[in-house]
């Protein structure tokens, strides 16, 4: 857990929204899930940018326009502009723009948000690998059928360079977890074989669109994911925030290894607004509120009392420092469930 943040003149801890000039938001599993405000969202993010942090919307979803995303963004009570949003299919453009000549021809496989972000950037979106297209792009859209996914193979099995937005396998919805774009990209591989070029998180040309766009000079990535969210920023060089509304677990960000590892983790957007609990060092364990945890052998150990985050927080601190470099793969079962998460 990161001990870094900003104190205030009078020595007391500053909140997240007061230590950070940014906040670079992912939306599934944090701010919404499908078409539902996530609980505490709203109100956390409001409060958060009339004390005057920016707020920025990144997200590796491509199948809506920046514009549409803020439409929707605002309808939930969270007034915001197309310019505060920046998409995966934005960075991929930027990306295939820099490798192919002015005006080429793109195979877009993907929705609305991939088509305007090509367009943007003077590449021409067709339809068809007969096309003679100079690249093929994937990105995510929930009308794809079986006609545009074979496009997509026929091109990459004639060399057409590849590309992706992003490669999550899943989705979060209102009903659960939903394939993603990557489980599409993984359609096409095993069709035509190859990788493609990846722009969305945790690639780096998504945290360089992410930069030039929002200008922020002292971020924070907030996201759900671990593999996406948390190692963008971790290969950006910036601070994260792991909140636990989406995929993540309890059990999987004690197992992180480094490259996944946030700076703070906190149940819901509830935890900008308020000063990080301090994680100390305690002889061969950790202490965060009333917790105490230990790393011993094969399992992680808690004693004490206090506010389940705080608990989770302390066995983070064991976790990662007996797992060093690699993945904790002390049993953390009983641990959690002894401080009720």
């Amino acid at each position: 857990m990161n001990e870094q943040v900003r104190r205030r003149p009078d020595g007391s801890r500053q909140a997240l929204s007061e230590a950070y000039d940014t906040a670079l938001l992912d939306l599934d599993g944090v701010v919404y899930a499908g078409g539902q405000a996530i609980a505490h969202a709203v109100p956390s993010l409001t409060t958060a940018r009339d004390g005057g942090m920016h707020l920025a919307y990144v997200t590796n979803n491509a199948a809506r326009t920046p514009q549409a995303v803020a439409d929707q963004l605002s309808g939930f009570g969270l007034p915001t502009g197309a310019e505060d949003v920046i998409t995966s299919a934005q960075a991929v453009a930027r990306l295939i723009s820099e490798q192919v000549p002015p005006g080429a021809r793109v195979l877009a496989i993907g929705g609305e948000g991939l088509l305007v972000a090509l367009r943007e950037r003077g590449l021409e979106p067709v339809f068809s690998a007969e096309d003679d297209p100079a690249a093929v792009v994937q990105g995510y859209d929930p009308t794809l059928d079986w006609a545009r996914l074979a496009e997509a193979a026929y091109a990459v099995q004639r060399g057409v360079p590849w590309f992706a937005s992003n490669t999550d396998l899943t989705i979060p919805k209102e009903r659960g977890i939903a394939p993603g774009n990557g489980a599409l990209i993984e359609v096409v591989r095993i069709a035509a074989g190859g990788s493609p070029q990846v722009a969305g998180k945790p690639q780096p040309p998504m945290h360089r669109e992410t930069v030039l766009r929002t200008g922020a000079r002292r971020p924070l990535v907030i996201g759900d994911r671990l593999d996406t969210d948390i190692e963008g920023a971790c290969n950006g060089g910036v601070d994260s925030l792991l909140v636990l509304t989406g995929v993540t677990t309890p059990a999987e960000l004690l197992a992180a290894p480094p490259r996944h590892r946030p700076a703070y983790v906190e149940a819901d957007l509830r935890g900008l607004l308020a000063p990080q609990p301090e994680v100390t060092a305690d002889g061969d364990g950790f202490r965060c509120g009333g917790w105490r945890a230990e790393a011993s052998g094969d399992t992680l150990a808690v004693t004490g009392e206090g506010t389940p985050l705080d608990g989770l927080r302390a066995l983070c601190a064991a976790a990662w420092t007996a797992a060093g470099d690699g993945s904790c793969a002390a049993d953390a079962g009983k641990a959690l469930a002894r401080i009720g998460i």
